[in-house]
């Protein structure tokens, strides 16, 4: 929400604040890829999600996954770390992540392709951040106070 209050285009998956985006901006002024958070929830009732068919299904996956514990990251990261994540997205990716992959890598590179377009991208900014301002703390306070807290106070 900051980002695109100052013109950035969000490329994201379409769930929490990227979903009041996306209605607030169109689809045209927004880049989302990814399983639903339907197809996620879904997934999680049914215990089927397995990372290693992803993995195996997509040498791309397997290389970025594998470069979290290249020579490049050891050189510069934390190798605990490194391997500790490697190993749980490996054998759990508790998020989901790797059935997001190959349609992230699709959305940004059309994202990149959209770039190349000064003036289409620069409407796409503009909508952002004239949308932007519903954003705002007071009406997101307002809204809280009268879906949650329900307090009583002066204006």
């Amino acid at each position: 929400m900051k980002f695109m209050l100052n013109g950035a285009v969000t490329l994201g998956t379409l769930d929490g604040a990227n979903v009041e985006i996306a209605e607030l901006v169109g689809p045209e002024n927004i880049y989302t890829f990814g399983l639903s958070s339907e197809a996620v929830i879904n997934s999680y009732a049914r215990g089927d999600y397995d990372p290693a068919a992803h993995l195996e299904a997509d040498p791309r996956l397997r290389a970025a996954l594998d470069f979290l514990v290249g020579e490049e990251m050891r050189a510069t990261g934390d190798v605990a770390r490194l391997e500790r994540l490697h190993a749980e997205l490996a054998h759990k990716d508790w998020f989901m992540t790797f059935p997001d992959f190959a349609d992230y890598c699709a959305t940004k590179a059309r994202m990149l392709a959209d770039l190349g377009d000064e003036d289409a991208w620069a409407r796409k900014a503009l909508v952002n951040i004239a949308k932007a301002g519903y954003f705002s703390s007071d009406r997101t306070i307002a809204d809280y106070n009268r879906d949650i807290w329900h307090a009583d106070y002066a204006r």
